[in-house]
């Protein structure tokens, strides 16, 4: 089979090869699948570097989800040959083959492609964990979503206005403004670059926003802290800025918000329950047309390298889908 294999860390993807592999043999417990389709996560472009928190130890292969169709699973694990799901493991997505445990498997929503089915997943797991586990969304609520060209950042804007939130789509990019606008029809869209607030207090009355979700980091999040309103959330996602930010304990102090980390996929490990709550959930919202990921472009494996060249240089609105 064909598997896009990490070789060896590198800094401008030197060390990422196509290259041929045996199909992988099913361990118990293991569902074997025919990958058909596998989306690009901002993590598969950092561990190529070996600056995402988990560090695989190279060769691996890359890719954290995938839509695709069961070749073989254990009698009574509820998945048959034939079967239509979507999954994923830390790595191993951008091959033809995979297998990988029962638990990381659901079901391709109906009404799904298997593109869009390899775009749902980690992004809107991220979304609604962050929204909704821990932001605790309710309908009529301010949401300030920053990188919202991303994938993660368009989950979080259509689900969030699917469930009746009211939404602020940021972006550092003014070129991007209109396709956002486009593709996920949020209350308003802002460039987030200076000083911001002014521009949320105004949109929202001087109310402020109740959820702040920053996957950016850097100066993005220096000046949410400004952006939060009392008693509300900003969650913490990633830092593609490049800038760890800090904050001094004072701030969420004096202004009553809370500052919470997120990590979805670490969050469904710890709390295996939640986690199928989580993506019934999506799936629910998925099957009945509420929310539907946005893809930017769709790319044989072979071209794998324009996708990742494409993220780098943050010209995305959407996902990249890799088709095998």
């Amino acid at each position: 089979m064909q598997a896009l294999r990490v070789q060896e860390l590198s800094p401008d993807l030197s060390g990422v090869h196509l290259v041929e592999l045996p199909e992988p043999s099913r361990a118990p417990g293991e569902v074997l699948v025919r990958v058909k389709a596998a989306s690009l996560n901002f993590p598969d472009l950092l561990m190529t570097k070996g600056e995402y928190q988990f560090k695989p130890e190279p060769p691996f292969t890359s890719g954290l989800e995938m839509a695709g169709e069961v070749i073989e699973a254990d009698p009574g694990s509820g998945f048959t040959p034939g079967d239509k799901v979507i999954g994923g493991n830390k790595t191993g997505a951008f091959a033809e083959v995979i297998s990988l445990p029962e638990r990381g498997l659901s079901p391709l929503p109906p009404g799904l492609t298997f593109a869009q089915g390899a775009a749902m997943g980690a992004a809107y797991q991220t979304a609604y964990t962050g929204l909704v586990e821990l932001g605790g969304l309710e309908a009529g609520q301010w949401v300030l979503v920053h990188g919202s060209s991303g994938g993660v950042g368009l989950a979080a804007c259509d689900l969030a206005k699917a469930l009746g939130a009211r939404v602020i789509a940021a972006t550092g990019v003014e070129a991007k403004r209109a396709a956002i606008e486009a593709a996920v029809e949020p209350d308003a869209v802002i460039t987030a670059k200076g000083r911001f607030r002014e521009q949320v207090a105004d949109l929202t009355n001087g109310k402020l926003c109740d959820i702040v979700f920053d996957p950016v980091g850097g100066d993005v999040f220096d000046e949410s802290t400004r952006c939060v309103s009392f008693a509300g959330k900003l969650i913490v996602v990633g830092f593609t800025s490049g800038r760890i930010a800090e904050i001094a304990t004072n701030i969420p102090l004096i202004k009553g918000f809370s500052v919470v980390g997120l990590r979805a996929g670490e969050y469904a490990r710890r709390f295996p329950e939640r986690g199928q709550a989580i993506n019934e959930a999506i799936a629910k919202l998925a099957s009945a047309g509420r929310i539907t990921p946005t893809i930017d472009r769709t790319l044989p494996l072979s071209h794998w390298r324009e996708g990742f060249d494409a993220m780098a240089r943050r010209e995305l609105v959407g996902k990249v889908v890799l088709e095998m």
